[in-house]
């Protein structure tokens, strides 16, 4: 089989994404504008919800929630062990104490009698993650907050109108995804109290950089009033935006408080507008692909992050797989072999603890064990619309090649 070349999550631009960037560049907006408001009203309507806000990050997004919240000092602040820094970062940010807690053995998604136990007097927020498209069990993440409403203390309008611990969803890989509850299909962005989405260059759908949260409508609390917050906290805490600012006799504004440079910018929404129009399609093939792949790999005896079936769809976003009998020194080994024949692949992720900054706050990775375990032997594939079918069959057969080759029947080291 001829050596191809495959990059491991290069973007899908069309000629409409680059044609609508260009009638933003020529319509004289090309900061925050009419685009921006364009996109946040249809990433609403796509998930079901009242408003959405756009920011130039999905971790501007969490931290904006955070600091709405005003969460911070004493407070604690709940995720998995098992994610990218950026689920935790904004936690330091705002200067609360990040809680990790591990991963359920054999699975990705925190370990959620773990959490209930980590829940005290002092947890204000809990962020799950939808790793690799596939949504968390928000189900029982309710369930746990609801039984652990008696210890929560409220420290301002919005927490108190919640009542309880805010579930803060890190849907960074998720948006799209769906899973069945009580009966009936709901879309990730109206499950949890919050939702932040990414929209970087190598999500499903992609603004170069950028991202968006969306809310679930609270009691006696405006969406319009959640909306205007997001706004003044991403765009220096000043009362007008540029487009307000451009009607006639309108210059004049003030800054509420100092806040912060996280807006959306009109050349990025251009391109979120067309990739949304394009977005079943981009979905429908990425769950061919998965297909493809679970076909010729779950013969092998490796473990997958399940994406579809049981009352869940996922976004497909990544394909991971777990390959028994090897540690991490065969996985690197297995990782540099795939290079060697033109196959780019990935590790998704190396848990928290592991990481200096982390370990600099007292984390140690002997107390999440189940998140090494998930982390030594995992191997993330290319996974993108931009794959051909010859692609397809290509990594299949050399994936295959490579695990026959390094892996061994029986149970992980």
């Amino acid at each position: 089989m001829e050596k191809r070349e495959i990059p491991f999550s290069p973007p899908d631009i069309t000629d409409l994404e680059i044609a609508e960037v260009i009638r933003a560049l020529k319509s004289g907006w090309i900061t925050t504008g009419p685009r921006t408001k364009q996109f946040e009203k249809k990433i609403a309507e796509y998930c079901g919800t009242g408003r959405a806000a756009a920011m130039n990050s999905a971790t501007a997004c969490l931290e904006a929630v955070l600091r709405l919240l005003d969460v911070g000092g004493e407070d604690e602040v709940i995720t998995s062990a098992y994610t990218y820094t950026a689920t935790a970062s904004p936690v330091c940010h705002v200067g609360a104490r990040l809680v990790l807690v591990d991963v359920a053995k054999d699975g990705y998604e925190m370990d959620y009698d773990a959490l209930e136990q980590a829940i005290t007097e002092k947890t204000k927020v809990i962020i799950p993650v939808d790793l690799g498209g596939v949504l968390c069990d928000y189900e029982r993440i309710f369930e746990i907050v609801e039984r652990k409403r008696p210890l929560f203390r409220p420290a301002n309008k919005l927490q108190e109108a919640i009542g309880r611990v805010v579930v803060l969803a890190d849907s960074a890989h998720a948006f799209g995804a769906k899973k069945l509850i009580r009966g009936k299909w709901e879309m990730c962005g109206s499950i949890a109290d919050f939702t932040s989405f990414s929209f970087h260059a190598v999500k499903n759908l992609t603004t170069a950089e950028g991202g968006a949260v969306t809310w679930k409508g609270i009691r006696g609390i405006g969406d319009d009033w959640i909306y205007r917050q997001f706004m003044l906290l991403s765009l220096h805490g000043q009362s007008k935006d540029a487009l307000a600012k451009s009607r006639l006799g309108a210059w004049e504004y003030d800054i509420v408080f100092p806040g912060y440079k996280w807006n959306m910018t009109d050349i990025m929404a251009a391109i979120g507008l067309k990739q949304l129009e394009r977005y079943p399609r981009i979905l429908k093939k990425r769950k061919r692909i998965i297909e493809r792949y679970d076909k010729a790999f779950l013969p092998l005896g490796i473990r997958i992050l399940e994406h579809y079936g049981r009352g869940k769809m996922s976004s497909g976003h990544l394909y991971l797989i777990r390959v028994p009998g090897i540690d991490e020194t065969v996985r690197n080994e297995m990782l540099c072999r795939l290079a060697e024949q033109g196959i780019v692949s990935n590790v998704h992720y190396k848990p928290l603890p592991m990481m200096a900054a982390y370990k600099k706050l007292g984390f140690d990775m002997k107390d999440y064990p189940n998140a090494y375990r998930q982390y030594m032997n995992e191997i993330t594939l290319p996974l993108h619309t931009c794959l051909k079918e010859e692609d397809v069959k290509y990594i299949t057969a050399k994936v295959t090649e490579t695990i026959k080759e390094y892996g061994e029947s029986g149970d992980e080291v």
